[in-house]
This record gives C-alpha cells, sequence and structure tokens, in this order.
C-alpha cells in the first residue's frame, strides 16, 4: 500500500492525509473496544487525522458530551501514540449549565477540560464550533491566540461561520496581529454544494485556508445505500435522508456516481469522496467509519484518482 500524499493546512504546520477521520462515532455508535481497534487501524494505514468536539455525543440519551473526548484520551494513555496523531477538537456549543460559546473566560475553561479529557498537553487544531455573534472577534482571537502562546493549542481554525464572518475575523486577525483561523469546517459534498462554494470558498482561496468538511458523504446519501422512499427504514436517520435527498438532482447525482464507480471499480462512497478530495479548495473531508473493513474502502477512496472528464461529469449531475 502506497503512503498517502499530505497536505498542508493553511499557513500552519499541520500536515495531514487527504481524508480526516471524525470522531463522532466515539462513544455513540461505537463503543471504548472497538474504538480502540479503529484508532490503531487509523494510524497504521495512515489516516491519522482524528477530528472530535467537546460536544461529541451529548445528544445520545444518557451522554453529557466529552465521551468522545475521552476515549481518545484513554486510547492515547493506553497505546503511547499521541505523537503519531494530529488531533482536532472544537469548543463552542451548548454543552448545557451555561457551558457555551465563545467568550474569552470560557475558552479557557473548556480547552482546560478538553485536554484533561484527551490526556494530553496540547491540541493540535482547536477550532470554533460555531460563529458567537454575542462575543466581539477580537476578544475570541485573542484568546486562542494567548493558548498558541501557552502552547496549549498550536493551530487554531474556524467552523459553521459565513463567509462575511470569517472574512472579518481574518481581518481582525492580521489587524491586531493575533493568530487567525487557519481552517474552515464547513458542509460540503456533491449534494450540498451552493453554500460553500458561492459563500466561502472565495474567502478561503484569497486567504489561503485549508477545508475539512463535514456531512462528505450527505448524511450517508451518496454512499448509495438510500434511492427510493422504501430505504427511508435503512437506518436511524433514513427518514431524513431520503425526505431530503431522494429527488430527481439526488438521483441524477447516484447514476453519475455509478458510472464512475464501474470504471474504477469502486464504490459510490469512494467516489463521492475522491471529487471532493480533488477540488483545488478542499484539504481533507471529514468522514466515519465503525468497523476495519470500512477503514480499509477510505483509504482507497484516498488514493483513488478521477479524470478530468470524471469530475466534469460529476460535477455536472450535481449542478
Amino acid at each position: 500500500m502506497s503512503e498517502l500524499r499530505l497536505r498542508r493546512l493553511g499557513n500552519s504546520p499541520l500536515q495531514v492525509p487527504p481524508l480526516t477521520f471524525g470522531g463522532n462515532v466515539f462513544g455513540w455508535t461505537v463503543d471504548e473496544k472497538t474504538t480502540f481497534t479503529l484508532l490503531d487501524a487509523l494510524v497504521e494505514k495512515g489516516l491519522f487525522f482524528i477530528d472530535t468536539a467537546d460536544v461529541y455525543s451529548r445528544w445520545v440519551a444518557g451522554n453529557q458530551g466529552g465521551e468522545s473526548e475521552t476515549l481518545i484520551g484513554k486510547w492515547l494513555k493506553r497505546s503511547g501514540k499521541r505523537d503519531r496523531i494530529i488531533l482536532a477538537t472544537k469548543v463552542g456549543m451548548d454543552l448545557g449549565d451555561g457551558k457555551t460559546g465563545l467568550a474569552a473566560k470560557y475558552i479557557e475553561q473548556a480547552v482546560n477540560a478538553s485536554l484533561q479529557r484527551l490526556q494530553t498537553d496540547c491540541i493540535d487544531l482547536y477550532q470554533a464550533h460555531r460563529d458567537d455573534p454575542q462575543t466581539p472577534l477580537e476578544e475570541t482571537l485573542s484568546a486562542f491566540d494567548n493558548l498558541i502562546k501557552a502552547g496549549k493549542i498550536r493551530v487554531t481554525g474556524a467552523s459553521n461561520y459565513s463567509g462575511t464572518r470569517l472574512e472579518a475575523a481574518l481581518q481582525v486577525s492580521a489587524e491586531n496581529h493575533l493568530a487567525r483561523y487557519e481552517t474552515l469546517q464547513p458542509e460540503y459534498n456533491l449534494y450540498d454544494r451552493a453554500d460553500y462554494e458561492q459563500d466561502l470558498e472565495p474567502v478561503v482561496q484569497r486567504h489561503g485556508l485549508g477545508v475539512i468538511n463535514y456531512y462528505a458523504l450527505a448524511s450517508g446519501f451518496l454512499s448509495g445505500k438510500y434511492r427510493s422512499k422504501a430505504d427511508a427504514t435503512k437506518s436511524q436517520r433514513g427518514a431524513g435522508v431520503v425526505e431530503k435527498y431522494v429527488n430527481a438532482r439526488g438521483l441524477r447525482i447516484l447514476e453519475a456516481l455509478d458510472t464512475v464507480a464501474l470504471a474504477h471499480r469502486a464504490s459510490p462512497a469512494q467516489i463521492a469522496l475522491a471529487w471532493q478530495i480533488a477540488r483545488d479548495s478542499i484539504s481533507a473531508p471529514i468522514v466515519s467509519a465503525t468497523s476495519l473493513a470500512q477503514i480499509d474502502e477510505l483509504v482507497n477512496a484516498a488514493q483513488l484518482t478521477l479524470s478530468k472528464a470524471e469530475i466534469a461529469l460529476l460535477a455536472e449531475a450535481s449542478a
């Protein structure tokens, strides 16, 4: 197996593989034992960029948030592989009891809690999970800048910002000589293209940011698993996926994916990821797996090269 080519995230020193592993599954659909197995396999196969958040997986009954970070921390302690992964987490979503937002005092409190759960002394990429219009950008960015100076984080990034607010944040950093957001984490896939391409991509390209997009497989739709209303029962989220994506445009995208997948002896999911990896402004789409077989599939997706004609065919089908 050839080594995956690394990509630089923005102007940061971080070099990452062309896919990011989404740690939202840890403590949700994946138990402790499987978490450890998956993390070992990810490192071994070169997919060593792991993204999580303090809020994962608060939505599960009985969870309070921090479960994913806690499991990663246990694995780090047990495996001794901290220096073999690039570790990303996020702050700002509502954890209850007033723990939310991007005020400086809260960021300091939240990063210490994340470091404790992760059982490490430094986070490689610490991201604002969503914009906080109630807190001045200068306050938030100063807080991240201070964390870099204190050695608690290496790089900072943003998630779920609009193009206007991202541009404003980058301007505040430049004017005040503060560390800037080097990465953006937006929603982006073959179906959900417009918001990113029209609003965010111009800002990203103007400033040379790295992009690690989420919902890269459109909640599983781009795997080809959901093709009719009857497929709504295939998973817990099936009804929502079918309602949003199973329409004329969605089926046209699946047809194009099937065509390209056949030529590469690959799956539609692998082709959907390869199309994103081939886009100049995308660094490493975020994708999850719950089994070793799925990780092998991700590795193969990261090594696929699509022709210009295939990229154009998919772009046209999803336009």
